[in-house]
């Protein structure tokens, strides 16, 4: 706990003297303290995006990037700001702080944290960006941008990769100086992405923040939309936010070109940095073919698209099941699921059709914009995969709109003290959950609280893997285990292994002498056939 405020400390103050550099180029983007430290996330993010293009993010750019910082917290005397906080409100932000670094410092329990999160983090402050990673590891070529941010201050500042539990000290300092009291309700119900660098996190402060900007009367569009593309760069289902900015533009602000000038350079980045990891300029889909020598396998993307439409029946069905259905049974068989997965699936059409009422009685421009863009969204994740993962934010938005004017200070304060108790409640005794909501697969790997993590955050180590080589490639699989968080680069999932070989094909360094050079995939020759098939032989008796 106190190293995750130590990091917290670090990390604002760097990014508090980001915004206000930023603020010297294109005036001041967002009000206050938060203001200034959201805008040092958005410059910090597009920089270090920029410079992983080019060489890794280790040390070498993370102590520049904190001095500088630093530089600009120190020499505006931007500390002084906090001098302005009342004392109730000091109070409220320290419980606050004190719940979050407490909840942040358990074990991560997030699956995706061990396949996804770390492992990209891990080549990043290695390597950079990677041309063709997601040839090595599909799931690679989705490095989203808040894992370039987390990866520039993961060598000294977070070591830990607590950038979420900080980002959501920094939403409740928002919360705070802005008086938007309602957004308090969502504190205790994001505690549960403070363990790992999730995306999700992120992605809903974001939009809740931007959101409320615009119902507020914010009327920088250049800098809203911008940011907007940014969040949309972080997980690129919250689609309908730059959507919703674009279209708030066109029919109730005054249209001017020029306002999205700065948001489509961060689009056109975000494009490039999918185009050299992944080979397209949307991951995980392939259009816009470019024709680029290290794209993703096609048969790889194929069986992907076709594991998305199991995931989203929750591997209830299998794929060929999935294709007999009628569109009748498409729909109850998702609405119906065994499980937690059903209760969620059905809380979102429910949820859905009751905004649409709510836009079309309210009759205000800018709810049936949100309620529009909303719909966009929606569908286009019903089309491709209608994971519940990917339409958690939508709750906080509809919510947010509806009682924006609606639920008052006292209430807000009432409901997010109760559902803290809750959520704090369900960390220190997980087995509650876990016995009650078994369907609930997360809440599977939580873990009791540790004396320890009054200092350092509870971390799993495993670190046992075995190499192998197949072509020119020389890789490393964990050992009775899935996952790579902790096995050194380059690095294979077991499961990747094997569809390979499915396949006939296996990844290859463009240089054998320099990843950096990036990934290729190629189809095996007989030499290699055989050398893949000893690396599988050999994984298989790991288990024996």
């Amino acid at each position: 706990m106190l190293l995750i405020l130590f990091s917290s400390f670090l990390i604002i103050s760097t990014f508090m003297g980001w915004g206000k550099l930023l603020e010297k180029f294109i005036g001041e983007n967002l009000n206050g303290i938060s203001g200034k430290i959201l805008s040092g996330i958005f410059l910090s993010g597009l920089i270090f995006t920029i410079v992983s293009f080019f060489i890794p993010l280790n040390l070498y750019v993370e102590i520049p990037a904190i001095l500088i910082g630093l530089f600009f917290f120190f020499k505006d005397k931007l500390y002084l700001d906090f001098y302005k906080f009342s004392k109730k409100d000091s109070g409220v932000l320290a419980i606050l702080a004190a719940v979050i670094v407490f909840c942040g410092s358990f074990y991560p329990f997030i699956l995706d944290h061990f396949g996804y999160y770390v492992p990209s983090i891990k080549w990043l402050t290695e390597y950079g960006l990677v041309k063709g990673i997601s040839n090595l590891d599909l799931i690679l070529g989705q490095m989203s941008a808040w894992h370039i941010l987390q990866a520039g201050f993961s060598n000294f500042s977070d070591p830990i990769l607590k950038l979420n539990a900080v980002l959501l000290i920094i939403y409740a300092l928002y919360i705070i100086e802005n008086k938007s009291w309602l957004q308090l309700i969502f504190v205790p119900v994001l505690l549960i992405f403070t363990q790992s660098p999730s995306p999700d996190l992120p992605v809903i402060t974001f939009s809740l923040i931007i959101l409320n900007e615009i119902l507020s009367g914010n009327k920088n569009l250049s800098f809203l939309f911008a940011f907007s593309v940014f969040t949309f760069a972080i997980k690129p289902t919250i689609i309908w936010l730059p959507v919703f900015i674009l279209l708030y533009s066109i029919f109730i602000s005054k249209f001017d070109y020029k306002k999205f000038i700065f948001g489509s350079f961060v689009f056109l980045l975000f494009t490039l940095k999918n185009i050299w990891i992944f080979g397209y300029p949307f991951f995980p889909i392939a259009v816009f073919d470019l024709g680029i020598s290290w794209k993703a396998n096609p048969e790889l993307l194929r069986a992907s698209s076709e594991f998305a439409k199991v995931k989203m029946y929750d591997e209830q069905y299998t794929y060929e099941e999935i294709l007999k259905f009628s569109w009748f049974e498409h729909i109850k068989n998702w609405l119906f699921l065994k499980g937690i997965k059903s209760i969620i699936n059905i809380l979102f059409v429910v949820s859905l059709m009751g905004f649409i009422i709510f836009s079309f009685i309210k009759r205000n421009k800018i709810v049936s914009l949100i309620c529009i863009s909303i719909l966009i969204k929606s569908i286009l994740i019903l089309l491709f995969s209608a994971q519940y993962r990917f339409f958690i934010d939508v709750f906080f938005v509809m919510f947010f709109v509806i009682f924006f004017k609606h639920l008052n200070t006292k209430k807000s304060f009432q409901i997010s003290s109760f559902l803290i108790c809750a959520v704090v409640g369900l960390f220190s005794f997980p087995n509650l959950i876990q016995k009650f909501v078994p369907s609930f697969n997360v809440g599977r790997f939580m873990t009791q609280f540790e004396k320890k993590q009054l200092l350092k955050p509870s971390n799993y180590e495993y670190n046992q893997y075995k190499s192998y080589q197949v072509g020119d490639l020389n890789f490393n699989v964990s050992k009775h285990y899935p996952f790579n968080f902790d096995t050194p680069t380059p690095a294979i999932s077991e499961s990747y292994v094997l569809d390979y070989q499915k396949l006939g094909i296996f990844p290859q360094p463009i240089d054998k002498n320099d990843l950096k050079k990036g990934f290729i995939w190629k189809k095996l020759n007989a030499k290699e056939k055989k050398e893949l098939e000893k690396t599988i032989e050999i994984i298989k008796k790991n288990y024996q």
